[in-house]
């Protein structure tokens, strides 16, 4: 299990490293910085002054040289919009996504296993079949325009819940259950899968010749097995949610890390947007080692490699 996990950590970290490499690249590709932060008509010297003070007159390798300087120190730039830390900026928005994020997740992952485990109790019947047309319907279900039809719905038309901002409960709903939906569709899929092969397997059907409680041969028995994919699955659906945050927070105006990125591109902020994708990707595969921990666990195979 040690090495299986120090293989992991290890690609999480060439991962971040390459990642790092790619977005400094990607931010130096928009031309003359002056250009983007000084007004149309600065005067020439101006602008030689605002590129020398910044260090975007350096060669690029000097600059690179730098970039990796000032990661070692926790350093990740400067907004020169906001004129902060741009470490300081993300910080105080991924709290906001990580709590969206995290009751999402949790509510798709415990309504998958009741749900899943429910319909591959009795395959075919009448809650399996309902089930599984609601479960296709939802994981194929684009996040924008479920959120945009529930604003229409819930807003709009009943005026149930407000269309925007963040505060009690009713704020929380329509970001949630938009998020919820997708993970949700397609976790039941495959909890219910797993779920059908784990009760047809032989020591299910040990477990029952020997009197063991039906509960305690779902819940125990079939379920603990049929978790092992649905782990795995979990943790790509815990990248989609983060996606899926952008756009949700974005027609919300939730003030989460997603919305903080998408207004940081539109002003060209590149320092922030930089920072985001940074802390975004090191969430994200902590995230998948945190899986991987999990599954390790549940498969003594994985551990014992």
């Amino acid at each position: 299990m040690t090495q299986y996990l120090s293989k992991r950590i290890f690609s999480s970290i060439l991962a971040i490293t390459g990642l790092f490499v790619m977005v400094f690249f990607l931010a130096r590709l928009t031309g003359d910085p002056g250009h983007l932060y000084l007004p149309i008509d600065a005067p020439l010297e101006v602008r030689k002054e605002f590129s020398e003070k910044h260090g975007f007159n350096d060669p690029i390798y000097i600059q690179f040289g730098k970039f990796l300087g000032d990661l070692t120190d926790g350093n990740l730039g400067y907004s020169l919009r906001k004129e902060r830390p741009a470490i300081d900026i993300v910080l105080e928005a991924i709290p906001v996504t990580l709590s969206l994020a995290a009751v999402a997740m949790s509510i798709a992952f415990v309504g998958a296993i009741l749900i899943g485990s429910l319909a591959a109790y009795r395959p075919n019947g009448i809650f399996d079949r309902i089930s599984r047309v609601i479960s296709l319907t939802a994981a194929s279900a684009p996040d924008f325009w479920v959120a945009i039809t529930a604003i229409l719905i819930f807003s709009v038309s009943l005026g149930w819940l407000p269309t925007s901002g963040i505060g009690g409960v009713p704020y929380w709903i329509m970001p949630i259950g938009i998020l919820v939906i997708r993970p949700l569709g397609l976790l039941v899929q495959v909890v219910r899968g797993s779920m059908i092969t784990a009760l047809s397997s032989d020591f299910v059907k040990t477990a029952r010749a020997k009197g063991v409680k039906e509960k305690v041969v779902i819940f125990k028995h079939a379920l603990r097995n049929a978790l092992l994919p649905v782990i795995t699955v979990a943790g790509d659906q815990a990248a989609a949610i983060a996606n899926g945050a952008v756009i949700v927070e974005t027609i919300f105006g939730w003030p989460g890390i997603g919305k903080l990125m998408i207004d940081s591109i539109m002003q060209r902020d590149f320092a922030v947007v930089q920072a985001s994708i940074l802390i975004t990707a090191i969430v994200i595969l902590s995230i998948n080692i945190i899986i991987d921990i999990a599954y390790a666990v549940l498969d003594p195979r994985i551990r014992h490699k």
